[in-house]
């Protein structure tokens, strides 16, 4: 059974998407509010695909939410929430851990398909290693992915990638020296039906950068390639 986290604190829209998510085969654990969307997490030992976060809830709210169960899973998909349209509470909500975002109002269809899209994902991501022919690291220059661990090593220390950001790096080490253009991006690591801005490539890539790059402002491993893409030195 594929188990989602939906943290909505207007009862109707929750109530929406708990039959919708039921009909479309996930269990749901609901919650009215950030701090019992933590404690069923807790409660649950984390056992959870999804997690659906509405931004604006009382108590805990859905960026800080995100921020607290990014810290306690890599491998957990997580989806905002808002009502909100603007550029900045998107960014915000990728740099704190999403992997997606849906702005109300929205159609049943179109967050069904991103959230079986970020659940594809993070099935890709857990089945990597078993997947792989029994190789357990994918070594590019100085740099070794680490299947199992979905940990990327560089001069032994281990940088953690949330399952989009490992999908990324495992789409460059595929694809070694060469460039990728954005929408080649978003296909392999977002699916061909992704809904959602091509900006969100933009944000991961930066969001990675912050992890790996002496000076971030100035990358020298992952470089823009202008007009064509990026591409991993």
């Amino acid at each position: 059974m594929k188990r989602i986290l939906v943290a909505e604190d207007e009862q109707n829209i929750r109530q929406m998407l708990v039959l919708n998510l039921n009909r479309a085969g996930y269990e749901v654990v609901e919650a009215d509010n950030g701090t019992v969307a933590l404690e069923k997490y807790d409660k649950h030992k984390g056992n959870f695909d999804i997690a659906l976060l509405d931004i604006m809830m009382p108590g805990i709210d859905g960026i800080e939410l995100c921020k607290m169960l990014r810290e306690k899973s890599d491998t957990l998909g997580i989806i905002m929430l808002t009502a909100k349209g603007t550029e900045s509470d998107k960014i915000v909500g990728l740099n704190t851990g999403a992997d997606d975002y849906i702005t109300k109002p929205f159609s049943v269809t179109e967050l069904l398909a991103r959230i079986d899209s970020v659940y594809r994902r993070v099935k890709l991501s857990k089945g990597s290693a078993t997947s792989s022919g029994g190789t357990e690291k994918l070594i590019h220059g100085k740099f070794a992915l680490n299947l199992r661990t979905r940990n990327l090593e560089f001069d032994d220390k281990d940088v953690e990638l949330t399952q989009t950001e490992f999908r990324i790096v495992q789409a460059f080490f595929e694809a070694p020296d060469n460039t990728i253009s954005r929408n080649d991006l978003l296909t392999k690591v977002w699916g061909e039906n992704f809904y959602g801005d091509d900006k969100v490539v933009d944000v991961n890539i930066r969001r990675l950068r912050m992890k790996i790059e002496p000076d971030p402002s100035k990358p020298q491993f992952i470089v823009t390639v202008w007009g064509l893409g990026y591409r991993f030195n």
